[in-house]
């Protein structure tokens, strides 16, 4: 591999070695390089890119050598993100149960009832500000707030990615894309309306209004239901036996296929069963989420051109 002569060339050698990596890493190495290399040729404007790399790669490193650390740095991240190993074969019932000892699960589960505010937020901030943007257009303040709400889209991507990685376990970029240099204010401004990044970063503000009704309503339905069976054997014991009461003419009857008959103790205990077979299958459920959304995430807000 030829020394690279320009900050173009070294980015451009870079990439190529990270090539097959997770987009979230090489976004996050081209970002920390083209930053390390633009600080030192600012602190030394008196020589040229050339001279510059020629001293950076003795000591920040050759593209090939940053790859291979950022490689082995990455390994390490994936090892903390993935969940610990479940004992070798589970039994059905082990799996079934062993959810509960899944820290992924909760934090699934934790970002579904988030998702709610999350989603209204990123939702009023998607529409509002492209209203005011297209509003604002025909006068001079106009295009000041479009780059500064082009450029808040970017800030909640990156909030939105720790959050995500945190809670989820999907590895996310930890810096934006470098701004691009060597072009005029107009065109920085037009990148951002080309750049297919944006869009479908709002896209995913918009889509996450519906998504987080959704997690949240399930979220809270199941847990719900789940909670009051767990706890009808306790609802009993405090009505002295009398649920029927609740009901006119304490007449209140079920079937659980045998035959109608006035509630007891064993139907108490059948609804307490059914309530954590539920609450463990709610817990499933939050993870298969969460692992979807993961995906949802990664896809829309990690720019693939870096790769």
């Amino acid at each position: 591999m030829n020394a690279p002569r320009t900050i173009n060339e070294y980015l451009d050698q870079l990439r190529a070695a990270l090539r097959g990596a997770d987009p979230a890493l090489i976004q996050d190495a081209l970002y920390d390089a083209e930053e390390h290399l633009r600080a030192e040729l600012a602190e030394q404007p008196a020589r040229g890119e050339a001279q510059m790399l020629e001293h950076v790669v003795g000591s920040y490193g050759a593209p090939d050598e940053v790859a291979e650390i950022y490689r082995d740095q990455e390994i390490r991240i994936q090892r903390a993100l993935r969940p610990p190993s479940p004992p070798k074969r589970p039994s059905m019932i082990g799996r079934f149960f062993g959810v509960a000892a899944d820290p992924r699960t909760y934090g699934a589960l934790f970002y579904m009832l988030l998702s709610m505010a999350t989603g209204i937020f990123y939702f009023t901030w998607a529409v509002t500000g492209l209203s005011l943007s297209l509003g604002l257009s025909v006068l001079i303040i106009g295009l000041p707030f479009i780059v500064l709400f082009f450029g808040s889209v970017r800030v909640l991507s990156l909030v939105e990615g720790r959050i995500v990685e945190a809670m989820l376990g999907m590895r996310m970029p930890r810096r934006p894309v470098y701004p691009t240099q060597g072009r005029t204010l107009m065109q920085r401004i037009g990148s951002m309306f080309t750049d297919v990044h944006t869009w479908t970063t709002l896209c995913y503000m918009w889509l996450m209004l519906p998504l987080g009704i959704a997690y949240f309503t399930v979220a809270v339905t199941l847990l719900s239901v789940a909670v009051a069976f767990i706890g009808a054997p306790i609802a009993w014991a405090l009505d002295r036996g009398g649920l029927g009461d609740l009901f006119v003419d304490g007449r209140f009857t079920v079937d659980w296929g045998f035959g109608p008959h006035i509630p007891a103790w064993g139907d108490a205990l059948v609804l307490c069963v059914i309530g954590i077979v539920l609450l463990f299958a709610t817990l499933h459920l939050a993870r298969g989420l969460g692992r979807m959304h993961g995906h949802i995430a990664k896809h829309m807000l990690v720019p693939r051109e870096v790769a």
